[in-house]
Order: C-alpha cells, then sequence, then structure tokens
C-alpha cells in the first residue's frame, strides 16, 4: 500500500477575493468610467481649442493669474488645477490604498504580494526605458518619472467603450495597480521634483495635520454620529495644511495623500456599542469621488492637455524628440513588460499558479491597459521641464500619443477575450441558495 502522501495543491494568485470586495471596487470603477468619459472630452477640448485660431484665449485662460500672493497662492487657474484639484485625486488615492491594506483584501499578505511586485515593476521598467533612451541629454533625463503612473479613469473609460466585462479578480487587479504606482508617483514627485524646500512652512504644516489626524481618528468621541459637524473642522485644517505644504516647496498633492492616510478606514465604535451608521472613511469616498472624478481630474486634464502641435512639421518634431520616443516605448512596452514579467516572476518564486479562472492573456491585456498614463503623467511632465516648454510640449504629445496606442493594443486584446469574460460575468451572479452572495465566491471561500 502506497503511503505517500498526496501533492499539496500549488497556491493561485489573482483570485476574485471576497464578494465585498468586489461590490466595492465595482462601484468605484463605475464612478471613475464616467470621470473617464468626462476627462477624454476635456483633453479632445483643449487640444482643438489650443490648436484653433483661438488658440490665445485658451493659453491666456491657462495663464490667467487667481489667489492672495501675501499667502503665495497667487496661481494661474492651471497651476491651481495641478496643484490644488489633483490633491483631491491623490486624497481618494491615500483613502483607497489605506483601506486596502487595513479593512481590504490585500491586508493578507499573499493577496497583496502580487499586484504591489507588478506595481512596482510597472514603475521601475519604463523609467529604465526612458532613462536609457535620454542618457545622453541631462536635460531631458529629468523626466524619467514620466512614464510611471497608470490613469485608472482613461483605462475604465476604455474598457466601457469596448464593452469589456472585465472579471472581477482583474478589475482588482487593474485597480490595485493604479492606486499602488500612484503613490509611488506622488513619492517621487516629494523626493526629486520638490525644489527650494521652506523649512519652516513644513514645519508648521505638521500642527493642523497632526490637529486633523486626532480628530479624524477620534471624530464619533468629538463630533458624534453627526458627519456634518466633522466637515466644518477638518476642512479647514485639511486645506491649511495644503497651503503650508505649498508654501514650503513640496508639491501640494503630497498634503492629499496624506491626509488620506490620516483618515480611519475601520468603523469606530460609539459608547462601546456596535458601529453606528457609515464610517468617516466611506463618507469622503461618497463625497469627494465625484468630484474627483467628475471635476477635479477633467478640469486638470483641460488645462493640462492643451498643446499648439503646429502642424505636421510640429507633430513629426515633437514626437522624434528623444522625450517623446522615450515616454512611448515606455509606457506602450515598458508597462506591460513591467508588469507582466514581474507577475509572472512572483508566480515562479513562490510555486504558485495563475488563478485557474484566467489565462496569461488576460494579465498581458491589463498589463498593455496600464500603459495609459495620462493625468500623473502630465503632472510629473510640468514638472520636470515646466509647463509650457518645448520639452513639456513634446512630452505632452508623447503621453497623448502612448496612451492612445496602449489603449488600442489593450482593447485588441481583450476584445478577443470579450465571450470568456461575459461567460465569467454570468458565473458571478448565479445566486442559486439566494443568500445574497453568488455562489463561485463561496465555493472559493471553502477552498
Amino acid at each position: 500500500m502506497n503511503s505517500t502522501p498526496p501533492p499539496r495543491p500549488r497556491s493561485s494568485v489573482l483570485g476574485r477575493g471576497s464578494y465585498t470586495e468586489a461590490l466595492r471596487i465595482g462601484e468605484i470603477l463605475r464612478k471613475e468610467t464616467v470621470g473617464g468619459i468626462l476627462l477624454v472630452a476635456a483633453a479632445v477640448i483643449a487640444l482643438i481649442w489650443a490648436n484653433s485660431p483661438a488658440s490665445e484665449s485658451y493659453f491666456a485662460l491657462r495663464d490667467l493669474p487667481v489667489g492672495y500672493e501675501p499667502w503665495h497662492l497667487e496661481l494661474t487657474l492651471g497651476a491651481w488645477a495641478a496643484d490644488g484639484l489633483l490633491a483631491i485625486f491623490f486624497f481618494l488615492v491615500g483613502l483607497e490604498l489605506k483601506r486596502e491594506f487595513v479593512a481590504g483584501d490585500l491586508r493578507q499578505f499573499s493577496r497583496s504580494v502580487v499586484p504591489i511586485a507588478a506595481a512596482v515593476g510597472g514603475v521601475a521598467v519604463p523609467a529604465v526605458i526612458y532613462a536609457l533612451v535620454n542618457l545622453g541629454s541631462p536635460d531631458t533625463l529629468r523626466g524619467w518619472a514620466i512614464p510611471t503612473a497608470t490613469d485608472i479613469a482613461f483605462a475604465v473609460a476604455v474598457l466601457a467603450i469596448i464593452g469589456s466585462h472585465l472579471p472581477s479578480a482583474l478589475r482588482i487587479f487593474l485597480l490595485t495597480l493604479a492606486v499602488v504606482d500612484d503613490l509611488l508617483a506622488i513619492t517621487i514627485i516629494a523626493v526629486f521634483y520638490s525644489s527650494d524646500l521652506a523649512v519652516v512652512p513644513l514645519l508648521l504644516a505638521l500642527l493642523p495635520l497632526a490637529a486633523y489626524t486626532v480628530l479624524a481618528q477620534r471624530h464619533r468621541r468629538f463630533f458624534g454620529t453627526t458627519p456634518a459637524a466633522a466637515w466644518f473642522i477638518l476642512l479647514p485644517l485639511g486645506m491649511a495644511t495644503w497651503a503650508l505644504v505649498h508654501a514650503s516647496g513640496i508639491h501640494a498633492t503630497v498634503a492629499g495623500v496624506l491626509l488620506g492616510f490620516a483618515i480611519p478606514v475601520i468603523r469606530s465604535q460609539a459608547s462601546g456599542g456596535p458601529a453606528a451608521g457609515p464610517g468617516l472613511s466611506e463618507i469622503f469616498e461618497h463625497r469627494f469621488r465625484p468630484i474627483s472624478a467628475g471635476i477635479a481630474v477633467p478640469v486638470f486634464a483641460f488645462f493640462s492637455a492643451g498643446v499648439a502641435v503646429g502642424g505636421w512639421d510640429g507633430l513629426l518634431s515633437a514626437v522624434t524628440d528623444p522625450v517623446a520616443i522615450g515616454i512611448i516605448v515606455a509606457l506602450v512596452l515598458g508597462k506591460p513588460i513591467g508588469i507582466l514579467g514581474t507577475t509572472w516572476l512572483v508566480t515562479k518564486l513562490t510555486r504558485a499558479s495563475l488563478d485557474r479562472s484566467l489565462k496569461w492573456i488576460d494579465v498581458f491585456g491589463v498589463s498593455l491597459l496600464a500603459g495609459i498614463g495620462f493625468t500623473v503623467s502630465l503632472l510629473v511632465a510640468e514638472l520636470s521641464f515646466g509647463q509650457g516648454s518645448i520639452h513639456d510640449d513634446h512630452a505632452k504629445v508623447g503621453i497623448l500619443a502612448a496612451s492612445l496606442l496602449a489603449a488600442l493594443l489593450a482593447s485588441s486584446v481583450l476584445v478577443t477575450r470579450n465571450r470568456r469574460y461575459r461567460a465569467a460575468a454570468e458565473e458571478e451572479a448565479v445566486d442559486a441558495d439566494q443568500d445574497g452572495i453568488p455562489d463561485v465566491y463561496e465555493q472559493d471561500e471553502r477552498l
């Protein structure tokens, strides 16, 4: 009689996760889809206006100064969009990342290691490719971080246009990738793109940030179960933190991430009883997500994407600039190489296998989609070269061209899998026992 124990089943990566997480991610992506469509529309309007006979009015509007100079807050409308409105976007990035690692599926190392490693690979490989292309030019080498980010809003807008029923596992993977590499991008901005650091405003920023953190963490004790009171205190503290960080020379969007990290993502209990009502993170998510997706990011895209190409000769000059070449190659090739290659390497090192519901072509399609590096890439381009400079204009052309090419390539791959995705979506909707949880999620939990 053979007493050899049966081999242990190999662990899998990129599984469905929990049903709660799938619902939450699905809701976020539905909001981002609308935002992505508005973003694309704003960018197209900006491009048309900037290359029309009325182009001077576009640039005059973008460069119109607004604000109070004694507080160092007299900025152009374009700068307000980049420094102010994008802080709301990065606030949600910080909030989402904290939720994922504190209360979401990614608090488990087995689930977080793949998307985090893939995000790091998706940042490192494009940066190296851009640097290699621009190695001989110190002036253009400064833009090495431009192709590191993924624009989740643009990406899900592409999915909506092609009608892809991307499985929940891939949707979670894509969102996690985008959030983690946005965090890496803001870290790069804070470390490499901050100039003329003023220590006093930076130290002063710690005071409202500390007060904001304490009040947010103990909001039920200070404000009870009525969230309206929290708004009148936390919002001014957050704005003061933003203003002081901006005055310190560190890019003000960094304040958005810090403020997002300060919000508690686990519901607190009132008077020792059960948690009453939605938590502060859920309230802020509900209030700020539509503002970010529907206003902040599209307005930034409108003021940032407008570049005067200058006809065919100007376009040819732009796309042959090493800046644009480096961005296009890094986003279109570097992103999928970094993401797919790192994911494959992690499975080999951990002796895991891809979840049985997916194939490597699915990961490849999502990796191509991650090459859409629109919003944060435009921001880093402006920080690298200065808004309106020749390299900034060429970088914008490269970002637009690369994002469009990545969207087309990803669509061509994912469309071929649509029939399989549609079948998976129907399977994930079956709830035979009518307990409110689809059967496949219950089966996954039992495995």
